[in-house]
């Protein structure tokens, strides 16, 4: 063989050797990062006040994080827009697991398709790591609605056209869409009347104002108990225990309107897979606990757990699910 060739044969195996060389040591930088992984403290942001549904989740949730993970949990409250503020900084945030966010149904699907300009893209710019819990709704009238089922209900409204309606916690919200949800499943036309949040909803119910709520339990349980209101149906995939004797949408023979308001964890678009993983598997470590599952079960949540697959395709869902209701609705906060 030509001693070039020999030289030429030998440089190529030095090159292969070397370059097989830095992607081990690169494959074991990578490794040794995922498993440092975290080496500072986490920030879980909580897009609303403190004292509601979405902080309860978030303090539940801290103490298991922390010893699961081994760095300090901080909760943080960046309230405003019905979240969306917190959701829109969180697109700007590092994709590196440091910080993540309460998510709800309402940034994450429901406002982004209300307004002409998307302030985020709710599939493309968020990593969803974690659907934690989440409640059905309640469907309830005054007590001394001439209706007892769903299906009685929906012939009364069928037949009283011009006086039917179903009240909201404000347009553009949750508990407006499930009323949008049961014209376009049911064929009735209830008009809907906007409130300033559930509270004088209730109220407005509970006087005659209005015939139809479809709220959650912690809002409407307490009027259920008491007699002042009587509801048709749970949008629960199951009979809630505080109400044994009311049936599902499902069971009341409209399966369509079974949906729920459910709460998880994300982060920004992009977060390496390990650390997602590391993140989902803290999260259900802290879930199973007993002490944890009782305490989301006294805010009236249950455990509804989805690994980051999961709960990425569950909310895709959601959003082809939602939108076409959104839509045929008109419902816009613009």
């Amino acid at each position: 063989m030509h001693p070039r060739q020999t030289l030429a044969g030998t440089r190529r195996r030095t090159l292969l050797l070397a370059s097989a060389a830095a992607l081990a040591l690169a494959g074991m930088a990578g490794q040794a990062q995922a498993q440092a992984w975290p080496t500072k403290p986490i920030r879980l942001v909580v897009g609303f006040p403190p004292g509601g549904g979405i902080d309860a989740v978030a303090r539940n949730l801290q103490p298991g994080m922390q010893e699961a993970l081994g760095q300090q949990v901080i909760v943080e409250y960046k309230p405003g827009a019905g979240g969306v503020l917190a959701a829109g900084e969180l697109t700007r945030a590092p994709a590196d697991g440091y910080t993540i966010l309460v998510a709800n149904i309402g940034p994450f699907v429901l406002v982004p398709n209300m307004v002409s300009k998307k302030p985020y893209d709710p599939q493309k710019d968020f990593t969803y790591i974690h659907q934690t819990s989440g409640s059905g709704f309640i469907a309830a009238v005054p007590a001394n609605h001439p209706a007892n089922t769903l299906a009685e209900f929906v012939a009364w409204a069928k037949a009283n056209p011009d006086k039917a309606n179903f009240a909201s916690g404000g347009a553009g919200s949750i508990t407006h869409l499930n009323g949008e949800m049961l014209n376009q499943i049911a064929g009735t036309k209830l008009v809907h009347v906007a409130y300033k949040g559930s509270s004088p909803a209730v109220q407005d119910l509970i006087g005659g104002q209005t015939h139809l709520l479809v709220d959650v339990s912690t809002v409407l349980l307490q009027h259920i108990q008491s007699g002042r209101l009587k509801a048709l149906y749970v949008t629960d995939a199951q009979r809630i225990a505080a109400l044994p004797n009311v049936p599902t949408a499902k069971e009341a023979g409209y399966a369509g309107l079974e949906t729920s308001g459910w709460q998880g964890i994300v982060g920004p678009a992009g977060m390496p897979r390990d650390v997602t993983a590391r993140i989902s598997k803290a999260i259900h470590e802290t879930l199973a606990k007993p002490d944890v599952r009782a305490k989301f079960a006294a805010n009236g949540s249950a455990i509804m757990e989805k690994g980051p697959e999961e709960f990425t395709a569950f909310h895709t869902a959601e959003i082809n699910r939602w939108v076409p209701v959104i839509k045929a609705s008109g419902a816009t906060l613009d």
